[in-house]
């Protein structure tokens, strides 16, 4: 498959830049944009917002739409355009920032999921689950198309249907065009490493009050810190409200999203003297056979111990790494009568992605597309009584090959040659795959007995050709039974219909294949009670199965050529209790829960292993210029469930031997080396118990705003044995902005300003805990040139 090519949609960064500066100089004022400064009078006193508090949100879709904080049974956070440019969030990872329980792994350095109570979560855009990633490791994710992230804990409710990660979900409210008001911005950055983007957001009516048009284009061209990485995207997103008469509304919105970027693994070989002191034991890993190539149960002789330079991680020239996603979204909205709406909700994504890297792992996606439609039928029999019934249908196809079956990261001896981090497949290994490409060799989709010796004679990953019919059928009913209190019932049944396919069955192989049917059911219930006008408490219970999938949302045959149930019987469930502070006449909100999660994770092997968290959330939001702040506290008690867990070896010991003891004590058992362990309550590995995050700032003048962000994070093990641990960890940024007119805003940024030597784990679950650790950035800064015409 050819590379894919960005160069349509890319100007390249300067001549971006170039064009941006003209604009702002030299371009005509053709309209205002709205202000970003919201003056409230109450009860005689006068109170500026700024939008840096969710306070007065609306949430639109898990529970029904144009919802305040004070209806929803849950915690979570809004976080509006305004809180995500203060906060200078660009990815999912940067929602910590203000959202608790949310730290995550990196994700590979990319991460296209967010994390959420120490589980995966899942990403939807206007109600609609997108296409993500192989269990957190998928595509990254822009927000260019995006205006509002809504941040919610707990498993998605009975509207939203069943879906595979249950710790959260992310819904990303699209931004929209307007039928009466006319808005052109752009916005340039530039960074240390030589990362630049430039954004243009135009909107404007086509017809006054029946129609408009909003268009988003962003181009990023980012160095790096980290050896041998980058990352380049192009998004290009276009929005169209249409109002067909006055029971009416259409809104249509498609983007095109491509992008090449870096699989950064880290630094192999976590010791608690790399993490504490930098210090990295060097010495290549020998095979059982002698070779040096990286592999399965190689043994490292320790040559030294060496201060390894954390730009020095598991990547590498040569590696190839890119995407091309379409997406198109509709929401329609009709009055039927004066009691009965109609809603429909339609998603139509495309993806391909090819990922060859030179350690032997490959990922390609041939094809991945998923259309999704939603009817929603909503009944206010009064104004205290209304019912939704919603008819679900969602199709997903999936061709893709994958091969991960001869990575080896522990024998990489990082500080010697790019040769050292290769893995050229033996004549040996490739007879156990199949070639796809000349000289490109991948796992089959099926198992198969070629010499007749009663055992599989080839090594399986996640390659699958699969479909998958979901049909769902869901009610929610909503009392509001007094003005204190309201309650929430929903129920939903999900029927599968899966097929999957080999796509590259062995020469002389009839192709394996599958199919299974398979019926899931969720249900929540919840009661919120206003103690007061400001005050409100709430309880909520909810109970959902889900399935596990592989790459693309796709399905992938078990070693028995059979799709399993197991597949399907992931079970997760919800108890939740809270409180919340919405006062009309200040500007404070508050809120805080206390909950208690179970939920399965789904093992490399197809397994599940059973996860029990319980924890303590707080948020605490002002905005009243000058001032605003806001602080974010989690606990997280998260233990496995009498279940089972599993890593990519042991322990780091045990890729060492014992001949430098003054170094470290190795085993000898070589790594990797796939281990289980037994069922246990042990704590789970790669998650922080407590997380605190602090943001704030004054303005100075009218124009100059100065603010910070502080983050700390407890220590918590690396891997499951709890040989190695992240110590406590905090980040502190600063910021100022200036508004240099009513159309020019000025920005500068300093992340990490104490220059603090931080770590995180790579992969969701802990399964390479034992052998990969995240070396965070040092500091760095942004310069960010927003201007309005």
């Amino acid at each position: 498959m050819d590379r894919l090519k960005i160069n349509s949609l890319s100007y390249g960064k300067y001549r971006s830049i170039t064009i941006g500066i003209y604009l702002i100089f030299y371009g005509q004022v053709v309209s205002a944009e709205e202000t970003d400064v919201e003056v409230i009078e109450v009860s005689g006193q006068r109170i500026i917002n700024h939008g840096f508090s969710p306070k007065n949100t609306a949430i639109n879709g898990p529970f029904g739409d144009d919802l305040g904080l004070a209806d929803i049974a849950r915690s979570m956070t809004p976080i509006t355009s305004e809180m995500m440019e203060q906060l200078n969030i660009t990815d999912l990872q940067d929602i910590l920032a203000v959202t608790p329980s949310s730290y995550a792994a990196s994700g590979f350095g990319a991460p296209s999921l967010p994390t959420l109570r120490g589980q995966l979560g899942e990403l939807f855009q206007d109600g609609m689950r997108r296409q993500a990633g192989n269990n957190g490791f998928g595509v990254p994710l822009s927000f260019n198309s995006v205006a509002q992230l809504d941040v919610i804990k707990g498993a998605p409710p009975v509207l939203f249907g069943s879906s595979q990660r249950n710790g959260g979900f992310v819904n990303l409210q699209s931004k929209r065009a307007s039928t009466d008001k006319s808005l052109a911005k752009v916005k340039l950055t530039a960074g240390r490493w030589d990362q630049y983007s430039a954004q243009l957001d135009i909107a404007a009516p086509i017809v006054e009050g029946e129609s408009g048009f909003r268009i988003s284009a962003e181009h990023v061209d980012n160095g790096s810190f980290y050896d041998y990485s980058s990352f380049k995207s192009d998004s290009f997103y276009a929005a169209f409200r249409l109002l067909p008469d006055s029971q009416s509304t259409w809104d249509i919105n498609f983007e095109v999203y491509q992008v090449e970027f870096t699989d950064n693994a880290g630094i192999n070989r976590p010791t608690q003297a790399l993490i504490d002191h930098g210090l990295y034991i060097t010495g290549q890993g020998v095979q059982p056979n002698g070779s040096t190539v990286p592999g399965v149960g190689a043994v490292i002789s320790p040559t030294g111990q060496v201060k390894i330079a954390r730009s020095t991680v598991l990547t590498d020239p040569d590696n190839e790494n890119e995407a091309k996603t379409f997406l198109l979204h509709s929401i329609y909205t009709r009055e039927l009568t004066d009691q009965i709406r109609l809603k429909n909700t339609s998603y139509y994504q495309h993806l391909t992605r090819d990922e060859i890297a030179q350690n032997s792992f490959v990922e390609i996606i041939d094809g991945a597309d998923t259309a999704q439609n939603r009817l929603e039928l909503i009944n206010d029999w009064n104004n205290q009584q209304q019912t939704t019934l919603a008819f679900d249908v969602r199709y997903n196809k999936v061709r893709g090959y994958s091969q991960f079956t001869t990575e080896a990261d522990d024998p990489i001896d990082l500080i010697g040659s790019l040769e050292n981090r290769r893995i050229p497949l033996t004549a040996e290994q490739q007879s156990r795959l199949v070639e796809l490409r000349p000289g490109l060799f991948v796992s089959p989709g099926g198992q198969y007995d070629i010499n007749n010796d009663n055992a599989g004679d080839f090594s399986l990953s996640d390659t699958t050709d699969s479909t998958s019919w979901q049909t769902g059928f869901a009610i929610q009913q909503d009392s509001q039974w007094s003005e204190r209190l309201r309650t929430n019932f929903g129920y939903r049944i999900d029927f599968y219909d899966v097929e999957a396919r080999d796509p590259i069955a062995p020469n002389g192989q009839i192709a394996a294949r599958d199919s299974i049917n398979e019926t899931l059911h969720s249900g929540q219930a919840s009661i919120n009670y206003k103690l007061n006008a400001d005050l409100t408490v709430y309880a909520a219970t909810s109970y959902n199965e889900a399935t596990s999938n592989s790459m693309a949302g796709g399905t992938s045959l078990g070693a028995d050529n059979l799709i399993s149930e197991q597949n399907f019987a992931t079970e997760n469930t919800l108890n939740e209790v809270g409180i919340k502070y919405i006062p009309n006449d200040s500007a404070w909100y508050i809120d805080g829960s206390v909950f208690n999660q179970r939920r399965s994770l789904r093992n490399r092997d197809g397994s599940n292993t059973g996860i029990k968290t319980k924890g303590v959330e707080l948020q605490v939001f002002y905005d009243a210029a000058p001032y605003w702040f806001n602080i974010g506290y989690s606990y997280l008690d998260a233990r496995y469930d009498n279940s089972s867990s599993s890593q990519n070896s042991g322990q780091i010991a045990d890729a060492f031997d014992n001949s430098r003891p003054d170094i470290i004590q190795g085993s000898s058992v070589g790594a990797p080396n796939f281990t289980a362990f037994a069922p246990s309550d042990r704590r789970v590995q790669g998650i922080p118990e407590q997380t605190l995050s602090v943001n704030g700032g004054i303005y100075l003048t009218e124009s100059w705003q100065a603010g910070f962000a502080a983050l700390y994070t407890s220590s918590y093990p690396l891997d499951f044995l709890a040989t190695v641990n992240i110590r406590d960890q905090y980040t502190l940024g600063i910021n100022t902005s200036y508004r240099i007119n009513e159309q020019t805003k000025l920005r500068f940024d300093i992340a990490n300003v104490t220059n603090q030597k931080n770590w995180r784990p790579v992969f969701e679950g802990g399964y390479f805990g034992s052998t990969l650790v995240f070396p965070e950035l040092p500091v760095h800064a942004k310069l960010t040139l927003t201007h309005s015409f």
